[in-house]
């Protein structure tokens, strides 16, 4: 047993993403205790409930879960989207730190912000991104007038409710940018496809409806 588990954490090395690695050297203890041949007490199989609970709140569950931002998502941004020296920057929903990141390499003069519901992942991505000042709280609370910039990662569900407070809070001249979703009811200002499948969606405010939404 002990064997099998070094093997799939070595292995792990080799994934391309830290979810993955986890997922890799996780799967035969997982697997292990699945089968039954480790006894555990019924109370046991709560604690990984509890877990999700305490990372993941359920008022937190109609936002996007934990995708992270692939690091070359957003190069590029900067020159459709160019930002004065000092524009304040928001990650709307900022997870582990990985949107600020990516956000930091493309505008290392701006004034980085993140909002997180969970305040483990709150925690972490402030360890993370110390330059950075990120609050626990509700996104969707946050007052977007201040912002030249906001950045989302979150899911079609969502989008529609993100765009009605775009319209009703950005100033004009500043950006909404979703990575991979689309806000159908806008006309982008310009679209980028660094990553595969991963196109960030650009729009800059006062916004033009489109013509299909």
């Amino acid at each position: 047993m002990v064997l099998a588990t070094v093997v799939g954490a070595v292995c792990s090395v080799m994934a391309s993403t830290v979810a993955r690695r986890i997922a890799i050297a996780a799967g035969f203890p997982l697997s292990l205790l699945v089968s039954g041949s480790v006894a555990l007490p019924a109370w046991a199989w709560l604690l990984p409930l509890a877990i999700v609970l305490l990372v993941y709140p359920m008022n937190a569950w109609r936002d996007a879960p934990l995708f992270p931002t692939p690091s070359a998502a957003l190069e590029a941004l900067s020159l459709n989207a160019p930002l004065a020296p000092g524009a304040v920057v928001l990650d709307a929903g900022c997870g582990l730190g990985h949107g600020l990141r990516a956000l930091r390499r493309v505008y290392p003069e701006a004034r980085l912000h993140g909002t997180e519901w969970s305040w483990p992942l709150r925690a972490a991505a402030g360890l993370w991104c110390p330059w950075a000042r990120i609050r626990q709280g509700d996104m969707w609370r946050d007052d977007w007038r201040r912002y030249d910039l906001v950045y989302l990662f979150q899911r079609p569900e969502t989008m529609p409710r993100a765009v009605e407070k775009a319209r009703a809070e950005l100033k004009p001249g500043a950006y909404l940018v979703s990575l991979e979703f689309v806000a159908t009811e806008l006309e982008p200002h310009a679209v980028l496809t660094t990553v595969p499948d991963k196109p960030v969606w650009i729009y800059r405010a006062p916004f033009r409806s489109s013509s299909s939404g």
